[in-house]
């Protein structure tokens, strides 16, 4: 058995009661303090996650989510999640938030009830410290953080959340079968394994548990690697084996992140290293000092390794230290190797290329830290412990509430990420949108040509600034800016239509046609066949407009908008015969429209269809009384029918 830190403690009596009451109020806690999170607005990933994702409207879908890379892919208890939420609470936000709270209250009491187990270990009572009121100032700490409101708060952070529940539960089913009696142990090892298994399919940080559990057997338990090893040799065969889970989804599972994480993405390993490192010295100074927190540090690298040397020299030290102590004082030891092994995934030399730094990547490695510094301080804090303890959650709680309020406007969070880090790209990317969407292009421009400034291949950004640029009438630079988007992303549709549409408007229609034929052969969309239609009719190719229309009406034809742009142009091409077609379809679609009845009864009577043109004319008026346009058509219509 090892031996560390050895003695024990007793509570104070004024603070015994927190013995039994303190995991209860833990749980109102979190929930007073995540309250407002319930309206917070969809951010970043959640729309897709939640909202354009189909698979999660039926339970029979659940399991196999979108192979798109998108949050979801190759994470089927992620999305089963979502689509039991769904089922409870149908497409609420509230909804989604209240499955997130849930999450993070069950992490917390789970954190608890490993951490008073731990601690209670013969060998590894720490001095001065209550075993239970030291796992639930871990708990309490944990719980409260500021750092922690990302993964709460934005609902495709369930991801984390999950994990780190399944995470949780695997370490406390472990201990629970350690400290059964030998007969007793197989319900919990099973229990350990089978939760491994559903971890892998939340998130690929689950891959580290295995051996997370084996360094806590061998050093809370078995007395060494070996030991533990021979002891529960199946039982670690069983973790083991719920790696295949993660390989089959990485591999079969029908669709990786692979546009998102791995290499060959254009972020090499060796800067990716680096900046590894400055994210780690940075997560480590929010743990203790949680200011400024932001919600998009971008995608930005280190240049070299001057750029991070006291970073990369820290990092070096810590994980020197974690591997002296893990020898010599095995339950610190154990901490920072639990550290370092959950950020391993999304933290070493394997880029995570659309974030390369994000704070949700702590939300279970800070319970390492906090849980070294409870063990490390607390002895030495004598009686005031305790009072130090509950006003620090308490200032934790406080400014997690403050942070949680930043995310209660999309357009605000944004605004105070740029103010936080303006070196962030995408930050000023989506400010600028919400800028856009807000009426306030000359504000949006601003951000939109600072994101190109800082990253100049920034195709979505370029594309962006083009909308502004067209929103405040210049076309001129608009036109440079959906160029060069479409440049840098070919094969983006969205990019190329827009940059048919300005040519248009420029009076270019014929440097439009290549355009559409490219966002065409992308996406064969009915829009992209209608603006091909008119830049043909521009260039006087009426034939080839007629069928241009024709294809986009034919892809869905009982489409309202397609059968009102497609009567439009033949109506003002003078075409009667094809508008009549299509209004007449207009009509049966939407027979509530009084302008589709109206513009019907105009060509009616311009085809020589008078008494037809009455018919629609009273429809009309029926729903629009008194139309002083509509009469007058009306009473002509009259006169030429009789």
């Amino acid at each position: 058995m090892p031996s560390t830190l050895e003695s024990s403690s007793v509570s104070p009596a004024p603070f015994r009661w927190l013995h039994r009451a303190g995991p209860w109020l833990l749980a109102l806690a979190v929930l007073g303090v995540y309250w407002r999170s319930l309206d917070a607005p969809l951010l970043f990933d959640d729309a897709g996650a939640v909202v354009h994702n189909t698979s999660i409207r039926q339970l029979a879908t659940a399991l196999h989510p979108p192979a798109d890379g998108s949050t979801t892919t190759g994470r089927p208890l992620l999305n089963l999640s979502y689509a039991l939420n769904f089922a409870l609470t149908g497409e609420s936000f509230r909804g989604w938030h209240a499955g997130n709270l849930l999450l993070h209250a069950l992490s917390a009491l789970l954190l608890y009830a490993v951490g008073r187990r731990w601690l209670r270990r013969p060998g590894l009572r720490v001095t001065g410290l209550d075993p239970d009121l030291a796992a639930l100032a871990v708990a309490w700490l944990w719980a409260l953080h500021p750092l922690l409101s990302e993964s709460v708060v934005c609902i495709a952070q369930r991801s984390e959340l999950l994990c780190g529940l399944c995470y949780l539960a695997v370490l406390y089913a472990f201990t629970r079968a350690a400290e059964a009696p030998a007969g007793s142990r197989r319900g919990w090892y099973a229990t350990a394994v089978g939760l491994a298994a559903a971890g892998m399919a939340a998130k690929e940080v689950m891959v580290t548990a295995p051996v997370l559990v084996w360094l806590v057997d061998r050093t809370l338990y078995a007395g060494g690697f070996a030991a533990a090893w021979r002891e529960r040799r199946g039982f670690y065969l069983g973790l083991a084996a719920s790696w295949s889970v993660l390989v089959f989804l990485l591999i079969g599972g029908g669709g990786t992140r692979g546009s998102s994480a791995g290499l060959g993405l254009g972020v090499g390993v060796w800067p990716y290293l680096l900046q590894q490192a400055e994210a780690i010295v940075l997560y480590l100074r929010l743990s203790v000092w949680p200011a400024p927190l932001v919600l998009d540090y971008g995608t930005g690298v280190a240049g070299s390794l001057a750029a991070v040397w006291w970073q990369s020299l820290i990092v070096l030290l810590l994980l020197g230290g974690t591997t002296w102590a893990l020898v010599k004082r095995p339950l610190l030891g154990l901490a920072g190797a639990a550290f370092f092994l959950i950020l391993a995934p999304s933290s070493s030399f394997v880029p995570l290329v659309t974030q390369t730094m994000a704070e949700h990547r702590m939300y279970l490695p800070l319970a390492a830290v906090i849980m070294l510094a409870v063990v490390l301080l607390g002895p030495r804090l004598g009686r005031a412990r305790t009072p130090v303890v509950v006003g620090l959650a308490v200032v934790a709680g406080v400014l997690t509430i403050v942070r949680v309020g930043d995310y209660r406007s999309v357009l605000g969070i944004w605004q105070d990420s740029v103010a936080k880090y303006p070196g962030s790209a995408r930050a000023r990317l989506n400010l600028g949108v919400e800028l856009l969407q807000a009426g306030r292009p000359a504000e949006a421009r601003v951000h939109l040509m600072d994101a190109v400034a800082l990253e100049p291949g920034y195709a979505l950004a370029r594309y962006n600034a083009g909308l502004a640029w067209q929103a405040e009438g210049r076309i001129p630079e608009a036109l440079a800016e959906y160029a060069e988007a479409v440049r840098l992303a070919p094969a983006n549709p969205d990019f190329q239509v827009n940059l048919g549409n300005v040519l248009v408007l420029s009076g270019r229609p014929e440097e439009a046609l290549p355009h559409y034929a490219a966002a065409l052969r992308i996406q064969p969309a009915p829009d992209l066949w209608f603006n091909l239609g008119e830049a043909l009719s521009a260039l006087g190719r009426s034939s080839e407009a007629a069928a241009a229309m024709e294809k986009g009406v034919t892809l869905a034809p009982d489409q309202v908008a397609w059968r009102r742009r497609a009567a439009s142009w033949y109506a003002q091409a003078g075409r009667w015969s094809e508008a009549a077609v299509h209004f007449a379809a207009w009509t049966r679609l939407d027979p509530t429209d009084a302008d589709a009845h109206a513009n019907f009864g105009n060509v009616l009577l311009v085809t020589g269809q008078p008494a037809e043109a009455v018919a629609e004319y009273e429809a009309a008026l029926r729903l629009r009384p008194g139309d002083p346009d509509i009469l007058e058509n009306l009473r002509l219509a009259r006169r030429t029918r009789r």
